[in-house]
């Protein structure tokens, strides 16, 4: 194992391989927890990165069947290595670009995608010099049309679609969506604190659903006690020993 690379446990008998370019953050166990797949689904998770939502949703719910698809090569080798570690050889990890879709899925064969996508759009802010960050913060290599198009060919009718973004893609992504026929059916806004602005939200995308948003209360991370009781039941096992290490 290379000196910047460590295990974090993400339960009492689970380890996560993660390095400063491929890592997870709070945003990434919110939308595990938002999307959680049911028993019976095949479900994928579009950029993937160290693979934190796979391995969650592997533990916590165990679906049918996972896919992990990830286009950078070092983010997969830390996701096979977890994998493997905690002896989950069932997981279907792709290294492969989303917008080449047609040659990893057949048309509408997942109930569930998830997806943690760039935060900025093309051009926008301060592009990052380290090609691993760039390519997960910013759209360069996966705009939200692209990612809209990928969907509605690999999920089912009625299929599931889940992202988290920032608040300011908000209207952006809702209407891209819409236009793929992935219509908005549920959305979450996340706040720091309760005299905070939001600063993600969560949004379910029903493939073929009819009109209709159903807004859910906004999470609070924190309160004046620290996390609030609700973030500490998302966090469940993992911050439980994450605290011991």
């Amino acid at each position: 194992m290379n000196t910047h690379e460590t295990w974090e446990p993400i339960s009492s008998e689970h380890y996560i391989l993660v390095t400063p370019e491929h890592h997870f953050t709070t945003d990434t166990i919110l939308l595990a927890h938002f999307s959680a797949p049911k028993a019976k689904d095949i479900c994928a998770d579009f950029g993937s990165g160290c693979g934190m939502i796979p391995l969650l949703w592997q533990i916590r719910v165990c679906p049918s069947q996972i896919h992990a698809v990830e286009i950078q090569q070092n983010a997969v080798e830390q996701l096979q290595a977890s994998a493997k570690r905690n002896g989950f050889p069932q997981l279907a990890i792709h290294h492969a670009d989303l917008r080449n879709i047609r040659s990893l899925f057949t048309p509408e064969s997942l109930d569930l995608i998830s997806c943690n996508p760039p935060y900025k759009a093309i051009g926008a802010g301060l592009q990052n010099e380290d090609s691993s960050r760039k390519t997960a913060r910013h759209e360069d290599s996966l705009s939200l049309d692209e990612l809209a198009k990928s969907v509605r060919f690999a999920l089912k009718f009625s299929g599931r679609f889940c992202i988290c973004q920032r608040p300011e893609r908000l209207t952006d992504a809702m209407n891209i969506f819409r236009q793929h026929g992935l219509e908005p059916k549920r959305l979450r806004l996340v706040q720091q604190r309760n005299n905070s602005k939001p600063s993600l939200f969560l949004l379910e995308c029903k493939k073929g659903g009819k009109s209709g948003l159903i807004i859910e209360p906004t999470l609070l991370i924190e309160d004046e006690n620290g996390y609030t009781a609700e973030m500490l039941a998302i966090y469940g096992d993992y911050k439980t020993h994450a605290e011991k290490s």
